[in-house]
């Protein structure tokens, strides 16, 4: 029996491609941001979770939430169910995030500076490869400074050990954050979570959304700002089966370096203790809450002048993955804005190393027109407020990005 084969109408490739973007976006439904329909659900789990609860209310009033912790609870509740009352989409709830981020980098910043930003196509969607000291902040910086140039707001990667309660995990997918499974162990398991991410990020760049990612698993916790091949290496899986070049698909993506600078890291300290435990040990075990801790902490720390500096996207012939990390550190060592904390550490710890090789300009040379006695004694009070233990890591992760930028330009 001979089967007729269906009449294809005008619509058959639109239907088609319909079909298949929906699968490729079903694909991606466990990483992925929440789209509009899904916020009200979301917000509605987050108003019921008690560990959320107890948190903004420790937060807000840790006084009387140690004395009333369930009235306190009870109230924080009430006031979040108000203040989200007329959520509907992602749109609003970020209306609502943006006056707090505003405050927090009002009141915990001298001052925000932004470099570069003219390199970029206003309509162009970008792949910010940025170096990553803060874990919230890094990417809200870039965000702030892409959205009052206006520009999209990026879809920003996190590592799936910051959202181990389904609170936090809530919270960052309302706010355009997709998930990198980081955690898994199997080889084959590894592969296919990184292709998959691998697409979404090409996926996301193809239909005009810009995403942010650190150049390495982590923060630099020692101030040295590398990036890691095997986050270039990913970039391409997704594209390895079709009929283009290596360089072809790193051009797709539009990378853009992004190199932020902090005058003072709210979390130094913590960072030079795990750095000399490390040391000592030969490992170091996280506390069940310090990744939410060290969230608050790089939030409402003083942070002193922040300079974000976007950089020359990659638009060369790049042969092969060594080529492109190449790029990308020579650029956020370069951009990188030089604060008078990262001079004075280096002042404090060059005598302490052999011969460096490279030449330093003077903190009076790189900074004629600064208050260098106030400055110096700041950045004194901060060092004093680490244990000695842990003061010779803190030192050398602020003097680490004057070694690599004047080590790179020698």
């Amino acid at each position: 029996m001979k089967y007729n084969q269906p009449a294809i109408d005008k619509d058959s490739d639109s239907r088609s491609t319909d079909f298949n973007m929906l699968a490729k976006m079903e694909a991606f439904d466990d990483i992925r941001p929440y789209h509009d329909h899904e916020v009200r659900p979301a917000l509605t789990r987050l108003l019921k979770d008690k560990d959320l609860l107890h948190v903004m209310a420790r937060h807000r009033y840790p006084t009387l939430t140690r004395q009333l912790s369930g009235i306190m609870t009870w109230l924080t509740a009430l006031a979040l169910q108000h203040k989200t009352r007329n959520v509907a989409n992602v749109r609003d709830f970020q209306a609502i995030i943006e006056p707090y981020l505003t405050r927090i980098i009002k009141t915990t910043t001298s001052t925000v500076t932004f470099s570069g930003i003219e390199h970029l196509e206003q309509n162009r969607a970008y792949l910010f490869l940025s170096n990553h000291r803060d874990i919230v902040l890094d990417p809200a910086l870039v965000n702030y400074g892409l959205y009052i140039n206006g520009m999209e707001t990026c879809q920003i990667a996190i590592g799936d050990n910051l959202v181990k309660r389904p609170f936090v995990s809530d919270l960052m997918r309302l706010n355009k954050s997709f998930i990198v499974k980081r955690s898994l162990t199997g080889r084959r398991e590894k592969l296919l979570a990184f292709q998959n991410l691998s697409a979404y990020i090409h996926h996301c760049i193809d239909s005009g959304q810009p995403v942010w990612i650190a150049q390495s698993e982590g923060r630099a916790k020692d101030g040295n700002d590398q990036t890691d091949p095997a986050i270039i290496k990913m970039f391409n899986l997704s594209r390895r089966d079709r009929n283009t070049s290596f360089a072809e698909n790193i051009r797709a993506l539009n990378i853009a370096p992004v190199s932020i600078a902090y005058e003072f890291d709210p979390c130094a300290c913590d960072k030079a203790r795990e750095l000399y435990e490390r040391e000592q040990s030969g490992a170091y075990q996280k506390a069940d809450d310090e990744d939410l801790k060290s969230i608050v902490t790089g939030i409402e720390g003083y942070k002193g002048h922040v300079h974000v500096a976007f950089g020359q996207p990659l638009t060369g012939d790049f042969a092969d993955t060594n080529a492109v990390v190449a790029e990308v550190n020579r650029q956020i060592h370069h951009n990188y804005r030089l604060q008078p904390s990262n001079l004075f550490a280096w002042e404090t710890i060059r005598k302490d190393l052999p011969e460096a090789g490279f030449t330093v300009p003077g903190t009076n040379t790189l900074f004629p027109k600064a208050d260098l006695r106030q400055r110096r004694q700041t950045f004194a009070r901060h060092l004093d407020r680490c244990p000695d233990r842990y003061r010779q890591w803190l030192l050398k992760m602020y003097a680490q990005p004057v070694i690599n930028r004047y080590a790179s330009e020698n």
